[in-house]
């Protein structure tokens, strides 16, 4: 879950490895490092504790070097010290790493490390272990394959010899890595935004070969020193797509960028008022096939999945189950060749996700996945990869990727209901138009909610705790929402079905709490609004969303937020946008940097 760049070329390496880590801080901001081999062949190594701000005060400029790598830190093993930050150096070898190696202390206890050891983390076991072989053989590619031959778990690697100017070796398992080179030098990092400034064309490091990077080129080798082709891919966005576009946040920036990437991943995918995945290859005859779909997803993309179960189940009537990724392994699932399986990850890299979909094939299922990131880990090992087209998303917490996988989710569960027979093409023509409108409903609440959602977030930001409701879909478009609130505001809040109030939760309501109640169902409406009365009277604050000309009583509302008049089934896509918008402008009020939330970061890489 950290950010590494390496590079070797024309340039200085210093601002490159800054202004890649710039770029990749998302993906860690606990410390960051920097290591460049001279053109004296010296090594000028330094490391800060906090952003990378932080790091290039520190860094002396008048530093002359073309070949260097570059680290920022989501901490897993040891604590957040200078000491512990990447990269770490062991004789010859400096070393950074993204991944967890889950052998380390036996390692460490086997090979006598310890006595020697400087730092906490189990990436100063991996330097050492690569130093002892190199000390023996004399070659970087042999004491690198000895070295990971030994390794249990995750990695991805940038290394340095300090005997060997001008050069980077990479290595992976798991954890990402994609490379590139153009005039200006050979590049490798955690993924396209720290590239996507000097080229579009790169290729996604393969795993177990071996990449090292030199000033006129790069080699790409298997672990026995055979030549590896590298499958190359071209990314369809640029460097401003990655860039804050004169928002205040890249978080707000994404939330106003929804309508787009819902338009860039719905329309190319209709035709003739019909869901089509003829470019994705995926054929009807799949879609007839299957007895029951199993989706599997973590975090924002899990409740994405659940918004997606409700419209095939309750619409389709096919039986869905939704599995937490992490749990999907170690709670054996119950899948043969009669299950379809979709992965939903943004990234492509989430490490349960992916360990998820490889049981999944053992057993014998077809699987597509739902992805952001062409070439992805996941991507290559699904039988069909349905890309959303959302861009970069460089906010920690997920706004058009939420947005853009149920979109997925929808064209996909219309195209099941047509080659299934269970609606009419005419039926279905019906649901694609208005999946085509939902775009307006959430242009609708950017234009005319945002101010009068600001002003409430206001008020939010001084509680402790908050209380999400719904019925049915509004319940799964709760826990996005709490979700939501949580990991940017560090506000307590839960997500409750609103009719399992009376089973214990209302005991937790008292007077002021915050209660957004979501009630945009119109066969449960009345329902809902019994059990929004039920918290009312105890005397919760009541923020209530509806739709447009739903007329709210004092005696049971305090605030209401209308969306537009949208099928029930399209309700999710202007919710959520008052969800993010609600999440964000409550972190705005509280000062936090919503884009970096303590103790996360974007694409979880570690089990």
């Amino acid at each position: 879950m950290c950010g590494i760049i390496g590079y070797s070329g024309n340039l200085e390496a210093g601002p490159v490895i800054l202004s890649g880590l710039k770029q990749l801080e998302y993906r860690g901001y606990d410390s960051a490092g920097m290591a460049l081999l001279t053109e004296s062949n010296e090594l000028y190594l330094v490391k800060k504790v906090g952003r990378v701000a932080a790091l290039e005060k520190e860094i002396d400029p008048s530093i002359l070097s073309h070949c260097g790598i570059g680290h920022t830190r989501w901490a897993t093993h040891g604590g957040v010290t200078d000491t512990n930050a990447h990269p770490h150096c062991a004789g010859k070898v400096v070393l950074l790493h993204n991944g967890i190696i889950e052998n380390y202390h036996t390692l460490q206890k086997q090979f006598g490390f310890a006595q020697t050891a400087v730092s906490q983390t189990d990436t100063e076991v991996a330097a050492q272990l690569i130093d002892y072989y190199y000390n023996r053989c004399k070659n970087p590619q042999q004491a690198i394959c000895r070295a990971v031959d030994l390794l249990e778990g995750s990695y991805a690697f940038c290394i340095l010899f300090t005997d060997v100017p001008g050069k980077v070796f990479c290595i992976r398992s798991v954890s990402p890595l994609v490379a590139a080179s153009c005039e200006q030098g050979c590049f490798v990092a955690s993924d396209l935004t720290a590239l996507i400034a000097y080229t579009n064309r790169y290729f996604v490091l393969p795993e177990h070969t071996l990449l090292c990077l030199d000033r006129t080129g790069m080699t790409l080798t298997d672990l026995q020193g055979n030549p590896v082709d590298p499958d190359y891919l071209e990314v369809s966005w640029n460097i401003e797509s990655a860039q804050k576009g004169g928002y205040p946040h890249y978080m707000l920036k994404e939330i106003y960028e929804q309508p787009e990437a819902f338009n860039r991943t719905v329309t190319p995918r209709i035709r003739n008022g019909l869901p089509d995945f003829s470019e994705e290859k995926i054929p009807d005859s799949l879609l007839q096939s299957f007895d029951k779909i199993r989706i599997v997803a973590c975090g924002t993309a899990l409740y994405a999945g659940m918004i997606g179960r409700s419209l095939l189940e309750r619409k389709g009537k096919i039986p869905v189950e939704v599995s937490i990724a992490s749990e999907f392994r170690y709670d054996p699932p119950v899948i043969d060749d009669k299950t379809l399986v979709l992965i939903i990850s943004q990234s492509g890299e989430t490490i349960d996700s992916l360990a998820a979909l490889r049981l999944a094939k053992q057993l014998g299922a077809t699987v597509i996945s739902v992805i952001n990131v062409k070439g992805s880990s996941i991507a290559r090992e699904s039988d069909y990869v349905i890309y959303t087209h959302a861009g970069p998303e460089i906010s920690v917490a997920s706004t058009k990727a939420y947005m853009v996988q149920i979109s997925v989710l929808y064209l996909l569960a219309a195209r099941i209901f047509l080659a299934r027979g269970i609606l009419t093409p005419e039926e279905v023509r019906t649901f694609i138009g208005n999946l085509g409108n939902a775009e307006k409903s959430i242009s609708s609440v950017l234009e005319q909610r945002a101010e009068q959602i600001r002003h409430l977030a206001e008020k939010l930001a001084h509680c402790a705790h908050a209380f999400y409701i719904g019925r049915g879909m509004d319940y799964a478009f709760s826990m996005e929402g709490a979700l939501k609130l949580k990991e940017i505001t560090y506000i307590h809040a839960e997500a409750y079905a609103a009719g399992e109030l009376k089973h214990g939760t209302i005991s937790l309501i008292e007077e002021g709490i915050p209660v957004v109640a979501i009630a945009t169902q119109d066969s449960i409406f009345n329902k809902t609004i019994s059990n929004v009365r039920e918290v009312k009277a105890r005397g919760a604050f009541v923020i209530l969303i509806t739709k447009e000309g739903v007329h709210a009583a004092e005696d049971f509302c305090d605030i209401q937020i209308e969306i537009p008049q949208v099928d029930d089934f399209f309700t999710v896509f202007p919710i959520a946008v008052v969800l993010q918008l609600l999440a964000y402008y409550t972190a705005y009020a509280k000062g936090y940097d919503m884009d970096k939330p303590r103790n996360l970061a974007k694409s979880v890489t570690v089990e």
